[in-house]
């Protein structure tokens, strides 16, 4: 049997909703045509790609190579449908934050100069914002450049910044230095995150207190009082929240702003997002 893009659909749906019938209610068929069509697929590749619990549904390792490049093969799909209807759409991915204090800049001038193509900002998750799972088709990452599967480019740099509670005593300063640190509790997202031990030599490194996986949490965590978070620029533009303050770290060394996109698909206009971004942030 030859499978379909509507057999990688399913799969998807089902690594995405966590069980069958989940799965079915997003699709809008049935539980049964759900099972049937995951099974056609098994057996047309001749592996287990889900484990069926009683009440959840479980992808083996097999079936979660298979998600991550089906996410892509169904991003491409919808890209060619687009492209062949005449609209066509640019999707850029972010973890924390776009491009800062740049993002509406990028909007307007991209609006303006290509008038064609839709750019859509999504907010991802991961180191790479949802490029790994085929989400986007690039993504702006400040960490460092990706090898193997990835090309990136610099686009610019931005200072770090810290975030604290209001009521800190931090409050009253204008700026923060990177031995105030010292002592001090600190939130921090391993995976997405740009900051690491290795920023502070060893004796004036603060104490990694807690970790989490989004923006979200972090400052919810800094809200809570639960230590104060270091992070780039741009976070403090797209996320201010009442109780949480910003000052720029003046002696930090600065975080890489980067542009990553799939080998091999470096298109004009992932050049032309490129190069706008190299202007913006040059300027």
């Amino acid at each position: 049997m030859a499978w379909e893009l509507r057999h990688i659909r399913t799969l998807v749906a089902i690594a995405e909703a966590g069980s069958l019938t989940d799965a079915a209610i997003s699709l809008g068929i049935s539980q049964a045509q759900v099972s049937r069509t995951l099974k056609s697929l098994e057996e047309a590749w001749g592996v287990l790609l889900v484990r069926r619990l009683s009440r959840e549904a479980v992808l083996t390792t097999q079936g979660q190579q298979a998600v991550l490049r089906g996410r892509h093969l169904l991003a491409q799909a919808e890209q060619m449908e687009t492209a062949a209807r005449g609209h066509q759409t640019l999707r850029l991915g972010y973890s924390w934050a776009a491009v800062g204090r740049h993002t509406r800049a990028l909007q307007r001038t991209w609006s303006e100069q290509q008038p064609e193509i839709q750019l859509a900002l999504v907010r991802g998750s991961g180191p790479f914002a949802g490029l790994a799972e085929g989400l986007v088709d690039a993504a702006i990452v400040r960490r460092p450049a990706p090898t193997g599967r990835f090309d990136s480019a610099l686009v610019g740099l931005e200072r770090r910044v810290t975030g604290f509670p209001a009521e800190d005593s931090w409050a009253g300063r204008r700026r923060v230095r990177m031995a105030d640190f010292s002592g001090r509790r600190l939130i921090v997202d391993t995976k997405a995150g740009t900051t690491t031990p290795d920023l502070w030599p060893e004796d004036l490194r603060p104490t990694f207190a807690a970790e989490v996986d989004s923006v979200d949490a972090w400052l919810d965590a800094i809200t809570a009082g639960t230590g104060v978070g270091v992070s780039a620029e741009a976070t403090a533009h797209q996320h201010q929240r009442a109780g949480v303050l910003y000052r720029v770290i003046s002696d930090a060394p600065p975080v890489e702003v980067r542009l990553v996109w799939h080998r091999g698909e470096h298109t004009p206009a992932i050049a032309e997002l490129r190069r706008m971004l190299t202007e913006l942030y040059s300027a």
